[in-house]
């Protein structure tokens, strides 16, 4: 599932404090994890889409920086995040 403006507003309020702030690292990485277990799922059942497991990769990335940033600058706010995605580190 795509989400949708509510769906990326939910995961914003949940995890960025409010639906506006989107610039957030938690709801960023919260919104990079969304979407990368929907792709996760869509590669399972097409293996040879490799387009799409570029981007995955891709995404993989980013939500690496964003959670090094954290990890680096604020401990606290990283543990938290991994905590409640789930998250192994």
């Amino acid at each position: 599932m795509i989400a949708t403006k509510e769906a990326k507003q939910e995961i914003f309020k949940t995890h960025g404090g409010s639906a506006t702030n989107t610039g957030s690292a938690e709801g960023q990485i919260a919104l990079f994890t969304q979407r990368i277990e929907h792709l996760t799922e869509h590669l399972k059942t097409n293996k040879k889409d490799h387009r799409t497991e570029g981007a995955l990769l891709d995404l993989v990335g980013k939500r690496k920086q964003l959670l090094s940033y954290l990890k680096n600058h604020e401990i606290e706010r990283y543990r938290a995040i991994i905590a409640k995605l789930g998250l192994r580190k």
